[in-house]
């Protein structure tokens, strides 16, 4: 599958992605107001990439980040959760997943965790292509 896949407009799902971003949990408003909005590299809510809904998306780092309900730790969920695991691999666009209760517990941690991901991602990137 191609890279160019992600920048393309995804129309099935937007509806639902816009629905989400007005409808977002508690943990995800969290995250989104008190870190990830003011972030200094640009990161999208509800990001649609081959046809699921990813809860946030940094383009640039090709990181999906997703906070997870107890919902995800069923058989389904976790099936689920799997299979779009996979596909957004192949797209070559990494997952990193937190529980809710570390939203809530561990906020600083996770906050770490996301930056120092994204800093190596693009240090990684930088390296295999440098800025112009």
């Amino acid at each position: 599958m191609s890279k160019n896949i992600i920048r393309k407009h995804e129309k099935s799902g937007t509806a639902k992605a816009k629905k989400l971003r007005k409808h977002m949990t508690k943990q995800e408003t969290k995250l989104w107001y008190a870190y990830l909005n003011k972030y200094p590299v640009r990161i999208l809510r509800q990001k649609v990439i081959g046809g699921y809904i990813v809860d946030f998306y940094c383009s640039k780092a090709q990181l999906a980040i997703e906070i997870d309900g107890n919902q995800h730790y069923t058989k389904d969920g976790l099936e689920y959760d799997k299979e779009r695991t996979s596909l957004l691999e192949a797209y070559g666009v990494e997952t990193i997943r937190f529980k809710n209760e570390e939203i809530d517990k561990e906020f600083y941690k996770v906050c770490q965790i996301i930056n120092a991901t994204i800093s190596k991602k693009l240090n990684l990137l930088f390296r295999q292509s440098p800025p112009c």
